[in-house]
C-alpha cells in the first residue's frame, strides 16, 4: 500500500495518520493538512481499492483487514508509535487498529462515528446504494454531496460540488470495490469492544449531521473509557471541510490536551 509521509515540522514530533471516510481519498484532508502539519508529522494515503491504491478487494473484506493493511505499511515505514484521526469509515478503522494493535496507537480522535450502525445510516445507505445500483456511479455522486454537506453551504459552493464530482466521477472506486468496503463499514460493531479501548479518545460530531446522528457521537464517547466529546453546532457529516476554521484550532487543542494527559498517565504508570 502507498502512503505519503510527510516532513515532521520538528524533531520528536508526533505522527498523525489520517484516515478519509467511505470515499477513501487522503484528499479528503486538505481543509486541515497546512494546520497539523506544523505540529504533527503527517501520513494520509488513498485506502486499498480507491485512488492510487486501486485493486480489487476480496469478497470478505474486512474492518480488520483495513487496519492490518494501513499499520503494516506505517511499520514498513519504521513507524511504531502514532496517533490516529478518521472520518466515518476511518474513525471506526482508528478504534480497530486501538483494538488490534494498542501498543502503537497513542491516541485517537473519531469524527462523526458510531458504536453500531444506526436505523437512520443504514437507511441513508440503503438509498444510495439503491442509486448506486439501479442508476449507476454518475447518480450515487451527483446525490453523495446531500449526505455530506448543510444545505446552505452547498448553495453557496456550487462550482467547488461539481468540480468534485467531475473528479470523483474520473477516479471512481468500481461498484464492487465501494459495494464490499461499505458491506465492512454496516457490519462493524463497537458495542461489546469499546470499554477495551484504552487509548484517550477525541469524539467529535456536528449536531446537524444528516447521515450520521450526533447522539451516535454521545453513545460512543459514553461507551469509551478515555474519552472527550466535541459537539460543532453547525457543519454536516463533513464538517471538518465545511466548518474548517472552527474544527482545526479545536482539533489541534483537543488533541494536544489528550497528547499530555496520555503522557502524564504513562509516567504515573512508569
Amino acid at each position: 500500500m502507498q502512503i505519503e509521509l510527510a516532513r515532521a515540522p520538528f524533531p520528536g514530533a508526533p505522527v498523525l495518520l489520517l484516515i478519509a471516510g467511505l470515499g477513501g481519498s487522503g484528499s479528503y484532508w486538505l481543509p486541515q493538512r497546512a494546520a497539523l502539519a506544523e505540529h504533527y508529522q503527517l501520513v494520509v494515503y488513498d485506502q486499498r481499492g480507491t485512488g492510487a491504491n486501486q485493486q480489487p478487494l476480496p469478497a470478505d473484506y474486512s474492518l480488520a483487514d483495513m487496519a492490518q493493511e494501513i499499520h503494516s505499511a506505517m511499520l514498513h515505514h519504521g513507524i511504531e508509535h502514532y496517533c490516529v484521526l478518521g472520518h466515518a469509515l476511518g474513525g471506526l478503522v482508528a478504534m480497530q487498529l486501538a483494538l488490534d494493535y494498542p501498543t502503537a496507537i497513542d491516541a485517537l480522535a473519531v469524527i462523526n462515528g458510531w458504536l453500531q450502525l444506526n436505523a437512520h445510516t443504514r437507511r441513508c445507505f440503503a438509498v444510495r446504494e439503491t442509486l448506486l445500483r439501479d442508476s449507476g456511479p454518475a447518480a450515487y455522486l451527483q446525490a453523495q454531496p446531500l449526505f455530506l454537506y448543510p444545505a446552505d453551504w452547498m448553495a453557496a459552493h456550487q462550482p467547488q460540488l461539481e468540480a468534485e464530482e467531475a473528479l470523483h466521477n474520473a477516479h471512481f472506486q468500481g461498484q464492487e470495490n465501494l459495494t464490499r468496503r461499505l458491506n465492512a463499514l454496516k457490519t462493524a460493531d463497537f458495542y461489546t469492544t469499546a470499554a477495551n479501548i484504552r487509548q484517550p479518545v477525541l469524539v467529535i460530531c456536528s449536531r446537524d449531521d444528516l447521515l450520521v446522528p450526533w447522539n451516535c457521537s454521545q453513545q460512543l464517547h459514553h461507551a469509551l473509557p478515555h474519552s472527550v466529546l466535541e459537539i460543532l453546532p453547525w457543519g454536516g457529516h463533513a464538517c471538518n471541510v465545511t466548518a474548517a476554521s472552527e474544527f482545526n484550532p479545536m482539533l489541534i487543542a483537543a488533541l494536544a490536551a489528550l497528547l499530555t494527559t496520555e503522557s502524564a498517565s504513562h509516567k504515573e504508570i512508569v
